[in-house]
């Protein structure tokens, strides 16, 4: 008689255990099955105990045992994959090896897909009028994980995670197609994709027993289960309606917004008409100074790619980089940084991994470099006692400035110590970003998200760990965002040469521009709006109130110090345009090619990570 049903354990670390559970589950199935309808597959994933040379007796004294090895970690949906496509049974079923499920649910597990007709068949501790003993403190994340998938995925059923399900294997194999996530939230995935995909599905109630460690872990339930809940809500609710129209369109509503509610405390005109005083010359002055800067990030990418093992020549790298950045002003979410990584793989043959690792050491570059700005400076506010609630300012406008200081210091330090951690572990034979998350977590789900992050860290780490390309990054760095600053300053210059607003004395128009700069840009670094547009008025405004009587003895209206801050965006961003666009013709890129190009770009460049879950 031919294998009917394929029953496989997951096996990790089960020495204790496995020989026990492999002999209840055949007692079981002996019971409604005949004997040579069913086979037992031991999933060992990895195991650094002696769980093999069980598994392997077990499956050299009994034909219908089998056992599968792995020398690394496959995390349980990849072990379970793994298994299922190497059965034998139409039916295919698994259940946790602690045998924390009551066995006697078993013949309904598998009648439920072999005889009734169910493509998916779930055991479930949480559907209405059944209870079950829970440890608190795992029931409560237990709680909160199945109520989200429910309210953001859309799920019908009430226990995602219950170790202890069935598919029919026609129907498994058309959903794992799609299934991103190999550990712990493949079989949610799984049961998501069979209700969207329109499968039978059947939840039915079993008596269950915690067993084992069952606590809350930081990694595994946050960084992990999380994670892939944002994952696939966003494939099935925002992906399918966010094309790059969408895309646009709700970015530039995202700035007319931001513009809109300014005019409630602002008066447009007042705006206007300062920004009509302004010196024209001094503008002008402020345009060519910004575009100097531009060089100097061709000659960073430059060292940058240097570091990763790829060769290009100054005047490329820097259309390159002007290319991006007008993407990222064009269009939302940074899609100009997935341009960048195309223009370099089409025209120099730089790997599209390579390609994005580049933009991400130079954004962790940027980040520090405007991090370290804005802490100097404030450093010498506090040295001087620079008390905000004494400039004059409104009491909301003291209160919102201290709110933009208070975020721009939580991305900064987060930052800051990101970049420790990387450099530390650059210069250490210990891995501590391994170190860091396992002191937070000891699951197995650790090895999946080290390795993602690893991905990033290693790519910093080519650069830090180099003491001379760490010192031209970040000097390149730091030159770039004083000349950014001194654009800001000509601005602030341009507007108070022609006497309608109060001349700020240089020292502290230097500190407050270098200030100001640097928090207005921390407060555009989440992609909310093309370009930044915005939030970095915004907090340019605020600061600029809040900051000038304390530090010059001068108030400034909001009104002009949102038209210095628009004028200074501005300048920065029309430069960035005419360079954008002399290089798209100059190397013959078509942007609005390679920003549809790059859409399969990100694709290529996401799926591993998305596969690591």
């Amino acid at each position: 008689m031919s294998v009917e049903v394929s029953v496989v354990l997951p096996a990790y670390n089960e020495e204790d255990t496995i020989e026990h559970t492999v002999e209840v589950t055949i007692e079981t199935l002996t019971s409604f099955l005949p004997d040579d309808s069913f086979e037992v597959i031991v999933a060992e994933d990895g195991c650094e105990d002696r769980t093999p040379e069980i598994a392997s007796r077990m499956a050299e004294a009994d034909p219908r045992v089998r056992h599968f090895h792995s020398d690394e970690r496959l995390g349980r949906g990849g072990a379970l994959e793994r298994a299922f496509r190497a059965a034998d049974g139409e039916t295919l079923v698994y259940f946790d090896t602690d045998l924390a499920t009551d066995m006697r649910h078993l013949e309904e597990l598998v009648e439920s897909v072999r005889s009734e007709g169910y493509d998916v068949v779930t055991g479930s501790r949480r559907m209405p009028g059944e209870k079950q003993d829970r440890e608190p403190e795992r029931g409560v994340a237990s709680t909160g994980f199945n109520t989200l998938v429910r309210l953001f995925l859309r799920s019908d059923l009430y226990d995602h995670q219950c170790g202890f399900k069935a598919f029919d294997r026609e129907a498994l194999f058309d959903l794992l197609d799609d299934v991103a996530d190999d550990h712990w939230f493949w079989d949610t995935e799984v049961l998501v994709r069979a209700q969207r995909g329109g499968y039978r599905v059947k939840e039915f109630p079993v008596s269950w027993t915690p067993k084992g460690d069952t606590k809350v872990d930081l990694v595994r339930d946050v960084f992990g289960m999380g994670s892939q809940i944002l994952r696939v809500w966003w494939e099935f609710s925002v992906r399918p309606r966010a094309s790059r129209r969408v895309a646009l369109a709700a970015g530039t509503l995202l700035v007319v917004a931001a513009l809109a509610l300014m005019t409630v405390y602002l008066d447009p005109r007042a705006v206007l008409d300062a920004i009509g005083n302004a010196d024209p010359w001094l503008v002008a002055l402020s345009a060519v100074v910004y575009a100097l800067s531009w060089p100097l990030r061709g000659a960073r990418y430059r060292d940058i790619l240097a570091e990763l093992g790829y060769d290009g020549d100054l005047g490329f790298l820097t259309g390159a980089v002007f290319i991006s950045q007008t993407g990222n002003l064009v269009f939302p979410a940074r899609a100009g940084d997935a341009v960048r990584a195309y223009v370099v793989k089409a025209r120099r043959g730089v790997p599209y991994p390579s390609g994005f690792a580049s933009l991400a050491i130079e954004r962790v570059f940027d980040l520090l470099t405007i991090t370290a700005l804005a802490g100097t400076v404030l450093l010498g506010f506090a040295a001087v006692g620079l008390d905000p609630s004494l400039s004059g300012a409104s009491n909301d406008v003291v209160a919102s400035g201290r709110t933009a200081l208070l975020v721009a210091a939580g991305v900064g330090l987060a930052a800051v110590a990101a970049v420790a951690v990387i450099v530390a572990s650059a210069r250490s034979d210990r891995d501590l970003v391994r170190g860091l998350f396992e002191r937070v977590s000891d699951d197995s789900y650790v090895e999946y998200v080290v390795d993602a992050v690893g991905r990033f860290v290693t790519d910093v780490q080519t650069v830090a760990a180099d003491r001379d390309a760490f010192l031209r990054v970040g000097g390149a760095s730091l030159a770039i965002w004083t000349l950014d600053v001194v654009t800001a300053i000509l601005v602030f210059r341009a507007f108070t040469a022609t006497g309608g607003v109060p001349a700020v004395p240089l020292v502290p128009l230097v500190a407050l521009s270098f200030f100001a700069v640097s928090v207005g840009n921390l407060a555009k670094v989440l992609p909310l709006s093309p370009g930044g547009i915005g939030l970095y008025e915004g907090a340019f405004t605020l600061l600029v109130v809040v900051l000038t009587p304390a530090l010059a003895g001068v108030q400034l209206t909001a009104a002009v110090a949102l038209a210095i801050a628009v004028v200074d965006h501005a300048v920065k961003n029309v430069v960035t345009v005419i360079g954008g666009v002399a290089s798209t013709l100059l190397l013959n890129v078509s942007l609005t090619q390679a920003v549809e190009e790059s859409a399969d770009v990100e694709v290529e460049s996401d799926e591993p990570v998305a596969r690591d879950g």
